[in-house]
C-alpha cells in the first residue's frame, strides 16, 4: 500500500465523516500524489470541468504509483476524451426521467422503487450513468420523504425499497434510523436493498453502529456494493462483510464492464473469486449505460459476450454474475446470455 502525505492533517484514525469530508478534487495534487507525469494534467483538467474529479485517500492508497494504467485510477482519472460527442451517448442513457413519479422516487420495475437518498458520493467514477441527473430537483425533505410514503402505502405491490443514490451511505446513521422505521410501519413492504461505492473506496463506513442499524429492523436486507476489480477489494473491507454477513445482511456485488479496467477474461475471474473470498456473492456485470462522456470504456456486446462465456468455462455458476444491460422501458434488466 502506499504512503500518502497527512493531508488530512486529523488523527491516526480518522473517521468515515473524516475521510469523505477530504477527498481529493483537484487533478494535479492527484497526479502529483501517484507520481505520474505533468503531461496527463491538461487532458485531466478538462475532463474536470466537464464533471469534476472526487477520490478518497483510501481508495488512492490502492492504486500503484507511477502507472497511469492502473484500473483504479482509471475509473476516476478525468480525460480529454469526455469532450467527445459520441452518437448515441446522452445524459439520460436509462430514461430515469421519464420514471420519476415523486422526486427522489424512481419507480421503474414491478414490486420495487427507488429512493435517492443523497447526490452526495465519496467517489465520483467518470462512467456514472448519473453523471447529469438533476439531483438539485430531486432532493428528499420532510415533504417530499412524507409523499413518498404515502405513494408507498397507496401500492400494496412493492415489496421492496431500495436505496441509492449519489451514495445513500454519504446520509448520516439517525437519517438512515429514522427512514428505516417510517418504512417499517408500511406493512406490505418486506425487503431493503442498499445500492453503495462508499464502503468500497471508504470501508470504515461499515461501523457497528450502521450494522445495528442494518440488523435490528424486520426487513429482509441485502447490501449491494460496487467494485469493477480486484484491487479494490482488501482485508480491512473483508472483515466489514464479515461483520455484516454475521448480522444477517446479505452482501452482493455489481459490477460494470470497462475498457481498460477489467475487460479481461484474468480480470473478470480475480474479481469473482477475490469478491467470494471475503464473502461477497457476485450479482451483476453490466455492461456501461452509454452516458455522455465515458464512450472510451465501452465494450461492444459481442465482446462482453464471449468474456462472459469464457468466464462461465473457468468458474462454477455461483461466482458467474449475470451479465446484462439495462434498456429503458423495458420492464426488467436485459440479460445478454
Amino acid at each position: 500500500m502506499n504512503s500518502l502525505p497527512n493531508i488530512l492533517q486529523i488523527s491516526d484514525k480518522p473517521s468515515w465523516q473524516q475521510l469523505l469530508g477530504n477527498t481529493i478534487d483537484d487533478p494535479a495534487q492527484l497526479l502529483k500524489l501517484l507520481e505520474l507525469p505533468e503531461s496527463l494534467l491538461d487532458g485531466a483538467r478538462l475532463g474536470n470541468s466537464l464533471f469534476s474529479l472526487k477520490v478518497p485517500l483510501p481508495f488512492i492508497q490502492k492504486m500503484e504509483k507511477g502507472n497511469p494504467h492502473d484500473p483504479l485510477l482509471r475509473q476516476v482519472l478525468p480525460l480529454g476524451e469526455e469532450e467527445q460527442d459520441v452518437p448515441g451517448f446522452i445524459s439520460d442513457p436509462l430514461g430515469e426521467m421519464n420514471a420519476n413519479p415523486l422526486d427522489g422516487m424512481i419507480h421503474k420495475y414491478k414490486g420495487r422503487v427507488l429512493l435517492i437518498l443523497s447526490g452526495a458520493c465519496a467517489v465520483n467514477c467518470r462512467y456514472c450513468f448519473r453523471r447529469e441527473f438533476p439531483y438539485s430537483d430531486n432532493r428528499l425533505g420532510s415533504e417530499q420523504w412524507d409523499k413518498i410514503l404515502d405513494y408507498l402505502r397507496a401500492d400494496s405491490s412493492i415489496k421492496e425499497v431500495i436505496f441509492s443514490g449519489g451514495d445513500p451511505l454519504a446520509t448520516s446513521d439517525s437519517r438512515l434510523q429514522r427512514m428505516i422505521k417510517d418504512l417499517e410501519s408500511i406493512p406490505h413492504l418486506t425487503r431493503l436493498r442498499i445500492h453503495t461505492r462508499l464502503p468500497i473506496v471508504i470501508p470504515q463506513r461499515i461501523t457497528a453502529e450502521l450494522v445495528e442499524i442494518l440488523n435490528g429492523n424486520r426487513f429482509d436486507t441485502a447490501l449491494v456494493l460496487h467494485a469493477n476489480h480486484a484491487n479494490e477489494i482488501d482485508d480491512e473491507l473483508g472483515s466489514k462483510v464479515q461483520f455484516l454477513k454475521k448480522n444477517q445482511v446479505t452482501v452482493l456485488n455489481q459490477s460494470v464492464l470497462l475498457k481498460g479496467v477489467n475487460n479481461s477474461l484474468e480480470d473478470l475471474k480475480n474479481l469473482s473469486e477475490t469478491l467470494f473470498h471475503h464473502g461477497i456473492l457476485p450479482y451483476y456485470l453490466f455492461t456501461l449505460d452509454p452516458v455522455k462522456g465515458a464512450a472510451h470504456f465501452d465494450v461492444p456486446d459481442q465482446q462482453a459476450i464471449q468474456l462472459h462465456q469464457q468466464l462461465q468455462a473457468e468458474l462454477p455458476g455461483y461466482l458467474v454474475p449475470k451479465l446484462a444491460r439495462e434498456i429503458p422501458e423495458r420492464p426488467s434488466k436485459t440479460l445478454l446470455i
